[in-house]
């Protein structure tokens, strides 16, 4: 019996600890209200449009920054007191923050590296290749005389007796 007391406290404390352990998770889900459904899937699209500014790898859905948290809010704001569209929101924050805060930035002559670079860096690759076998290929393969044989051989046959 006294055993079967011990073990509901230990269940019970690693539960608590388990419980108490998570509650860094809970606190970072953000709850937002939003008055109409197209408000609340255009935030959401725009969460996954927008590169947070400092992780720079990340949109402001899945960043922890502090810069993304107030961005996030700034963008709910937009769309819920100002009653901005996508392109509106858009165009505030780039000319706030420039073409880096979208994910996909629009194309011109600042950004042509950006969307051509990969390419460009592909099909030089795949021409240093082409080059490199080409040459590989052209080199001649040489056979040797009967001369060369035996000294070959000779050079074999006394590395194997030391």
């Amino acid at each position: 019996m006294k055993h079967m007391i011990n073990m509901r406290k230990k269940i019970l404390f690693s539960l608590l600890i388990s419980i108490i352990m998570s509650l860094p998770t809970w606190a970072g889900i953000e709850i937002r209200h939003f008055d109409k459904p197209e408000q609340e899937a255009l935030y959401d699209s725009l969460m996954f449009e927008l590169r947070c500014l400092v992780c720079q790898n990340e949109n402001l859905a899945a960043s922890n920054a502090d810069l993304a948290k107030d961005l996030r809010d700034e963008v709910y704001e937009m769309i819920i007191q100002k009653d901005w569209n996508e392109a509106q929101v858009k165009k505030y924050l780039v000319d706030r923050y420039g073409d880096f805060v979208l994910y996909k930035p629009p194309m011109k002559t600042s950004t042509f590296l950006l969307w051509f670079g990969p390419l460009f860096m592909l099909l030089i690759g795949f021409f240093i290749l082409f080059i490199m076998v080409r040459n590989n290929s052209k080199q001649p393969t040489t056979q040797l005389d009967d001369k060369s044989r035996k000294a070959m051989r000779k050079l074999l046959n006394t590395e194997d007796k030391s």
